[in-house]
């Protein structure tokens, strides 16, 4: 699979950071150090990325979703309301189509 290149990204690292990831690049048998870097920053985008849109992320935040679930309170006189007003609004759509 031939990879189209078109774009670049100029980064200025230390002698000591480039010794490091090319010594990297190596242990892990990549051909070339840009291999290495665009191959270990495209995983580490989408762990990122992935991460971040996980919703519920702790052990915690799945016990407080599962708790409202199984115990969750009685409606209030405010969501009542909304009730009435969604069907009232859905009752008028259906008429109108």
């Amino acid at each position: 699979m031939t990879t189209l290149i078109n774009d670049r990204i100029d980064v200025r690292i230390s002698k000591e950071q480039k010794e490091l990831i090319k010594f990297a690049s190596e242990l892990c048998g990549f051909k070339s150090l840009s291999e290495f870097i665009v191959f270990t920053t495209n995983k580490e985008a989408n762990k990122i990325i992935a991460e971040k849109n996980q919703i519920l992320k702790s052990l915690e935040d799945k016990k407080i979703f599962v708790d409202a679930i199984l115990n969750s309170p009685v409606p209030n006189a405010n969501l009542k309301n909304a009730l009435l007003n969604y069907k009232k609004i859905e009752s008028a759509n259906e008429i109108t189509n």
